[in-house]
């Protein structure tokens, strides 16, 4: 399966992030040393089931590198033509392309092994959208301090993901109503709005469990959807605001500290071994020589 990375917005002053990207791409912000984005290529790079990258909204000029191969596309203009490029992209690479993977610029914690089980737990099923969402206590059991926004269900409070599966006829059908959905993807309330007032009015009267809003969802845009259950919290983690930076620059400079000190003991331990395995050479040897 193909993965398309959105990394098209620059933002704008009056944007809470425009002091950290000087007018230059959001994608682009440093995060724990490295461009935010390249986080994402990394993790995509490392998921078994991907196959090729098409990164949206930058240029090889970038210096942005992934160990899948790597397609650049120029910014469309806006959200949903950026993702209708990506997926004419992926056909363009294999004609028989039937899903790809959609997924934000701004989630650095994102790794390869939840790529490969998103896409697993996607494919268990044949349907038009696959749409992840992360319980409130997932969320803020392993980012506390996120403040993140959460749609209060009948059963749960969740957070949507940056990372999900499309079939790629979702770039032909119902587009007006997908443009809209993107357009409010941060007020959970405004695409209950463009669903339905009706589902405007149950959503804020609690009234629909997960799949039921699934369900009404569903049938109201004529698609198959199915949400996906996040127990990690890292890929629906995004960056929206400086404090949410902040906290995913002091998490991946903690994470790397932790690989770096374990690859340092494992470095220390080395010579050691290496060295008692050649004493134990050395002294079978002499001990054949005295025979």
């Amino acid at each position: 399966m193909d993965a398309i990375i959105t990394a098209g917005g620059i933002p704008q002053p009056g944007d809470p992030l425009y002091a950290y990207s000087n007018g230059d791409s959001k994608a682009l912000i440093d995060v724990a040393g490295k461009p935010m984005v390249q986080w994402i290529l990394d993790a995509l790079g490392d998921a078994k089931k991907v196959d090729n990258v098409i990164l949206i909204g930058l240029t090889s000029k970038s210096g942005l590198t992934c160990k899948k191969p790597l397609h650049f596309i120029s910014n469309q203009g806006r959200m949903l033509a950026n993702i209708v490029a990506g997926v004419n992209k992926s056909l363009d690479l294999n004609k028989k392309t039937e899903y790809v993977l959609i997924v934000s610029a701004d989630i650095p914690a994102l790794k390869g092994e939840m790529v490969d089980w998103l896409m697993k737990t996607a494919m268990e099923t044949k349907d038009d959208l696959y749409y992840g969402v992360c319980p409130r206590d997932v969320m803020e059991a392993r980012f506390p301090t996120s403040n993140r926004t959460y749609t209060k269900l009948k059963d749960m409070e969740v957070c949507g993901s940056d990372i999900n599966v499309i079939h790629v006829s979702m770039t032909t059908e119902h587009l007006d109503t997908w443009e809209q959905l993107i357009g409010n993807r941060k007020s959970p309330l405004r695409q209950a709005a463009v669903i339905g007032l009706d589902t405007l009015f149950q959503l804020w009267r609690k009234q629909f469990t997960l799949q039921g809003l699934v369900d009404r969802a569903s049938e109201r845009i004529g698609i198959k959807g199915r949400a996906i259950i996040w127990s990690q919290a890292e890929p629906c983690m995004d960056v929206d605001k400086p404090h949410q930076l902040e906290l995913m620059r002091e998490d991946m400079s903690h994470q790397q500290h932790k690989i770096a000190s374990a690859q340092k003991k494992v470095a220390a331990k080395t010579p050691v071994k290496q060295s008692a395995l050649l004493k134990k050479k050395t002294s079978t040897k002499a001990k054949a020589k005295q025979k």
